[in-house]
């Protein structure tokens, strides 16, 4: 955890690509005002709490950095000005890709109507306050991704504006998202060119691991890890990736270092099973190596540094695939030049990591 005011400017002559940045309305209040006239009344009766993220107690409010509070009181993320001066001028940040905290598919994933109301209002107040005002920032569609047709007419709606670099989902969902409930999402990200980016949290109605519900936030904090091995396992078993050559998933805060143990257990245990999945051609080696990226944050520390960089090794793919991550403005925020800082890795792969990966996913010009 690096503290923002503890930590010296970057050199103006360093750049780095931000792919996970977190955006959120100063208070509940300004929810209401972006959404529809007609959803208004209900939001104001029936409506939850907008900055809900976890069943689990955080260890810091809002799970945010005690710096991160703008001076006027307002919610971490949600000023522009406050965000220039921390993260974007600070550390020279070239592009910044924001995800937005405001999260429908939490919010109102039991009422399709008010969910959609709510990722349109998201969606329009991230263009006015957010695109409009800074070239240097890119954003995420948020969808109500527990309602398909409602998804898609997002995505079609917003698509058009080429700030909009992916299409936003949450870890957490009512099934895996290998289901074909969800592939009318992936096939409209796919027509547009657009990665399905999928991020720690959400809720989804199920308990927050396998094994049943956990005691403590140390649990679900660790344990989401786990939860983003069940959805790829998903996406590839379920031949999403088969059928959609050109689809791109973005897996973001959920490790890295996991990745090629999960796909060593997956293609052996496919030469024995490949018969009850006839619809995959490759082994699911091959699905990854083609079809997901990985953010660093929160990237794991090994005792040895050295372990780390041997991950890039055991699964070759991942030096195309890693792209950094602050996650700002929350408690374990990784600044850009801390992050991976005592692991060895060559110059080049660091470049791909800090900034070319992301150029190239995301189709960002210099």
């Amino acid at each position: 955890m690096t503290a923002l005011e503890e930590r010296p400017a970057a050199p103006a002559r360093t750049t780095w690509i931000d792919c996970d940045v977190h955006i959120a309305m100063p208070s509940p209040a300004a929810l209401r005002e972006n959404l529809p006239e007609e959803w208004r009344e209900r939001h104001d009766r029936y409506g939850g709490n907008p900055f809900h993220a976890s069943l689990y107690p955080r260890m810091a409010l809002g799970a945010a950095r005690t710096d991160a509070w703008p001076p006027d009181g307002s919610a971490p993320g949600s000023s522009l000005p406050f965000l220039r001066e921390q993260l974007l001028d600070r550390w020279a940040i070239e592009y910044a890709v924001l995800g937005p905290i405001v999260r429908p598919d939490q919010a109102g994933m039991r009422n399709p109507g008010y969910a959609a109301a709510l990722a349109r209002a998201t969606n329009d107040w991230v263009v006015r306050e957010w695109l409009d005002p800074d070239p240097r920032l890119r954003s995420s569609i948020v969808v109500p991704v527990e309602d398909t047709e409602y998804a898609v007419a997002e995505i079609e709606r917003v698509a058009g504006d080429p700030r909009f670099v992916q299409v936003y989902l949450q870890i957490k969902t009512s099934a895996p998202l290998g289901n074909r409930r969800y592939w009318p999402i992936y096939e409209a990200a796919a027509a547009h060119d657009l990665p399905v980016s999928i991020h720690f949290g959400g809720v989804g109605g199920h308990p927050s691991t396998a094994a049943g519900w956990a005691s403590y936030y140390l649990e679900d904090h660790a344990g989401n890890a786990q939860t983003f091995q069940h959805q790829l396992v998903s996406l590839v078993c379920s031949g999403v990736l088969e059928r959609l050559p050109d689809l791109r998933i973005v897996l973001i805060e959920g490790g890295v270092a996991w990745a090629p143990a999960l796909v060593w257990r997956l293609d052996a245990a496919f030469e024995r099973m490949h018969d009850e999945v006839p619809h995959l051609t490759r082994r699911p080696s091959e699905y990854v190596a083609d079809h997901v990226w990985f953010t660093t944050q929160p990237v794991e520390e090994p005792p040895d540094p050295r372990s780390l960089a041997r991950v890039f090794d055991d699964l070759p793919c991942l030096r195309d695939r890693v792209m950094y991550s602050s996650d700002y403005p929350h408690w374990d925020f990784d600044a850009p030049d801390q992050v991976l800082r005592t692991v060895p890795l060559d110059a080049a792969l660091r470049a791909k990591i800090m900034t070319g990966n992301a150029r190239e996913l995301y189709r960002l010009p210099r």
